[in-house]
């Protein structure tokens, strides 16, 4: 080792702070290169892609309806409008609203309140119907149990359980599916 060992050292320091500045260089090129796995794989839908079965259903008689309106995190809202069958509301249009109810994907369940000692509970799922869009009747068909639970006025309780289809009403075309 002859000459001066600063030099010597400054050479050494030098040539290595630029062997490792290239490899630097180089691997963030290639990292920036790199096609991402992602891209090569689909992506899962997005909630925004999952269908929305929120809207207007038929219920058990020609012109009862319902409205079943999915929330976030699950939570189920909406009411049954039907006609009353007792003495003192026959024909009578009556609204039940929903006062509980949860929905997990296509599954959904939910019971209404009383109103003249006949409340309804519903556990079903929803399904694509026979429509082709949105805006045709039956797009989306909800089928299920539904169980009518009668209180007379004497307190005697009666439950009535039967397998159901409710048709989705047509939608208008700029609201969102």
């Amino acid at each position: 080792m002859t000459g001066n060992p600063c030099q010597f050292l400054r050479t050494m320091l030098y040539s290595r702070f630029m062997r490792l500045l290239s490899i630097f260089g180089l691997s963030l090129m290639l990292f920036s290169l790199r096609i991402p796995v992602t891209a090569q794989t689909p992506a899962p839908p997005t909630e925004a892609e999952a269908p929305d079965y929120s809207g207007m259903y038929s219920f058990v008689k020609e012109g009862e309806f319902m409205q079943i309106t999915l929330e976030d995190k699950g939570k189920v809202s909406g009411f049954i409008s039907r006609y009353g069958d007792s003495d003192n509301n026959q024909g009578t249009f009556l609204d039940q609203f929903i006062k509980s109810g949860s929905s997990n994907g296509k599954q959904v369940s939910f019971s209404t309140e009383s109103i003249h000692g006949v409340s309804y509970s519903f556990a079903g799922s929803f399904e694509r119907g026979p429509g082709k869009k949105p805006q045709d009747e039956a797009y989306y068909i909800l089928r299920g149990t539904l169980t009518r639970n009668l209180t007379s006025p004497d307190n005697k309780n009666t439950v009535e359980k039967r397998e159901v289809e409710f048709r989705s009403f047509p939608r208008d075309a700029e609201t969102p599916q």
